[in-house]
């Protein structure tokens, strides 16, 4: 996907989650609103000067593809979904950074641990925000969940949001870094 800035009419009504809140909103058809990050698989919008940030399965709303899912090979076997979930939360981003949350340093730790008998996994994850007080964290937290439900042999997912230690620039990746101008 891509960063940047575009004007869109919305072509039908939607529900969007306002930022850093989270505070779920609606959107009216013929609304004015300016895309301002499509990375992963959701966008974030400039509207009525607020940021808002819209699902992918709601891209026709402003005329754009839903983002397609990674594809995931048959032959997966259960010692190679960590490095898919690793991978998986890549396509997760802060609504607000464009860069996403394991190079943010967000994710603090992903276990794979067996769930079941029959080969099924159960994955902790562990992650923080950038600002304890953010809205946003349930909402990211359930998109972490569901890209990471969607892999092979998964039965389980449960995402801990913590704030010890807190979240720091320190923790950025050299690449985020770069990429943020720091």
């Amino acid at each position: 996907m891509r960063r940047g800035s575009e004007h869109v009419i919305l072509e039908r009504s939607v529900q969007v989650e306002r930022i850093p809140d989270g505070y779920p909103m609606e959107l009216a058809e013929g609304q004015s609103v300016m895309i301002t990050q499509a990375l992963g698989s959701a966008f974030t919008l400039w509207v009525d000067g607020q940021l808002v940030r819209l699902r992918g399965e709601d891209a026709d709303a402003i005329g754009q593809p839903v983002p397609e899912a990674p594809e995931i090979p048959d032959s997966v076997g259960p010692e190679e979904v960590e490095a898919l979930a690793w991978q998986a939360m890549r396509t997760c981003y802060d609504p607000e950074i464009p860069v996403d949350i394991v190079e943010l340093g967000l994710v603090y730790s992903c276990e794979i641990l067996p769930y079941d008998d029959e080969g099924g996994l159960l994955i902790k994850v562990r992650m923080t925000l950038t600002a304890p007080g953010c809205g946003m964290g349930p909402i990211l937290g359930k998109e972490v969940s569901e890209k990471l439900g969607a892999l092979p042999h998964v039965e389980r997912v449960e995402v801990e949001l913590v704030f010890d230690p807190p979240w720091d620039r320190s923790m950025m990746s050299e690449a985020a870094a770069l990429a943020l101008g720091l």
